[in-house]
């Protein structure tokens, strides 16, 4: 694919979309490049409703394939939450730093073994003719009484990847994008996008 928009201000998110794609996108470009991109109120109820609203409106306005995820963390004590509400769990307009802090209070008191959770990422791809396809990724985890590593973003510093004994936070880029969700989903998106390669190359 020669260019690709990633819908997203999250710069975070940008750096691990670009590198995630290298080999399979020519040029990824990010909202900066398209002044006037709407900004899109994310209100679905799932991962993938929110991320199908974004990459649409956003094809539709760039007139070029874009690319948009959700993700989220979903608790187990917490019954799922904060879910599609993890960027704002703590309000409008809350950091990263507030719904982490929000994060420990609700889990408070709860011991290690019931401290259950998972990262989940829904990947829409759509077109400037409105057609999407969705791609999904998962990784369960634990959830620190303390926050651990400087790397990262969101609630990164508090899971833990129990296989590597690290949290996000502290694990090394090329790690995180082979085990993350995101990395898991992006898999799934770059494999559809080669086979597709493929096929026109030996028409």
């Amino acid at each position: 694919m020669k260019e690709l928009l990633v819908a997203s201000g999250n710069k975070g998110k940008l750096m691990e979309f670009a590198e995630l794609l290298q080999g399979v996108v020519e040029k990824v470009l990010s909202p900066a490049d398209f002044p006037g991109l709407p900004d899109v109120v994310e209100d679905g109820d799932t991962f993938e409703a929110n991320a199908v609203k974004k990459a649409r409106a956003a094809a539709l306005f760039a007139g070029i394939p874009v690319l948009a995820d959700d993700s989220g963390l979903c608790v187990d004590h917490l019954e799922g939450r904060p879910g599609v509400y993890s960027a704002r769990f703590a309000g409008p307009g809350a950091g990263d730093a507030d719904n982490n802090a929000l994060l420990l209070r609700e889990l408070d008191g709860v011991p290690a073994g019931k401290r259950g959770a998972a990262f989940h990422c829904v990947i829409a791809l759509c077109r400037p003719d409105g057609s999407c396809e969705t791609f999904d990724g998962m990784l369960p985890g634990e959830i620190l009484e303390a926050p651990r590593g400087s790397g990262g973003f969101g609630y990164d510093p508090l899971f833990l990847v129990p296989e590597y004994g690290q949290t996000f936070s502290e694990l090394p880029m090329e790690i995180k994008n082979a085990i993350s969700h995101r990395g898991r989903a992006m898999r799934q998106l770059k494999a559809a996008l080669s086979s597709r390669e493929g096929a026109k190359a030996q028409r």
